[in-house]
């Protein structure tokens, strides 16, 4: 345990947190649909994924939702219901786990909230979030959604339609820069459940420092073409591969 967990009794719990992360080593985690779908999410680019399914133009495109908007939310109604049915896995609780150790930030494509209720507190969502609809005026400003059902003619608070708070295809990522700032400041990048090759998510890792070591967990061969610091490979699913990592770098704490 960090040295700085002594002072608990000493300080308000607010000092103690803050002097705690200011004090530990920085881990970044880069997580992808492989860390969802080891609790049972569907993922959209595997052989028999949601684009097996779906034509991307029908219901992740502007057009898309302009167009066809009543099969749009009710992509992204059952998308929520899906998560709503499922419950976190060892790999995201082994990350809300590290946090007792060291200071982690989650950077992650996964549009679930799964991250959340393992208990990890600090995460960047880059493209999207299923727990929030959006006006259709402004990318930022978000709303909570109860329960898994949106009604197509649900109204922002500026009076727009709402829509799934998702990045679709062709449009920015506005949390991008956040997540290229975060993985900046990383001591320690763990990338895991991600191909690295959609854009410009994959490109975070261009971001690291030069000194800092990369842990990849992932079964397959993601594209490690842009990853130049020093790597490991551990060839397991993240329920598997992750704890593991975990208590290594725990006992390193």
């Amino acid at each position: 345990m960090h040295k700085y967990i002594k002072i608990i009794k000493q300080f308000d719990t607010s000092v103690v947190i803050f002097a705690f992360i200011m004090n530990s080593k920085k881990i970044v985690v880069f997580t992808g649909a492989g860390v969802s779908a080891d609790s049972g999410i569907s993922t959209f680019r595997d052989s028999d994924g949601l684009w097996a399914n779906y034509r991307i133009e029908d219901i992740c495109t502007p057009d898309a939702l302009l167009n066809n908007r009543k099969q749009v939310i009710e992509f992204y109604n059952a998308r929520r219901k899906e998560m709503l049915e499922t419950k976190p896995n060892a790999g995201h609780l082994a990350l809300a786990k590290l946090e007792q150790y060291y200071d982690v930030q989650v950077v992650t494509q996964n549009i679930d909230n799964l991250h959340e209720r393992a208990g990890s507190t600090r995460i960047t969502h880059l493209h999207g979030e299923l727990t929030k609809l959006r006006s259709s005026k402004d990318e930022l400003a978000t709303v909570p959604i109860e329960g898994w059902e949106q009604k197509p003619d649900d109204r922002h608070p500026d009076g727009s339609l709402l829509r799934p708070y998702i990045v679709f295809f062709y449009e920015n990522v506005p949390m991008f820069e956040k997540g290229a700032k975060i993985v900046s400041t990383a001591d320690i990048l763990i990338v895991v459940g991600t191909s690295l090759v959609v854009y410009p998510a994959a490109s975070l890792i261009q971001y690291i420092r030069p000194e800092v070591p990369v842990y990849l967990v992932d079964p397959g061969k993601p594209n490690v073409s842009g990853i130049h610091n020093e790597l490991h490979h551990i060839r397991e699913n993240s329920a598997v591969g992750l704890p593991k990592l975990v208590e290594m770098l725990i006992k390193e704490a």
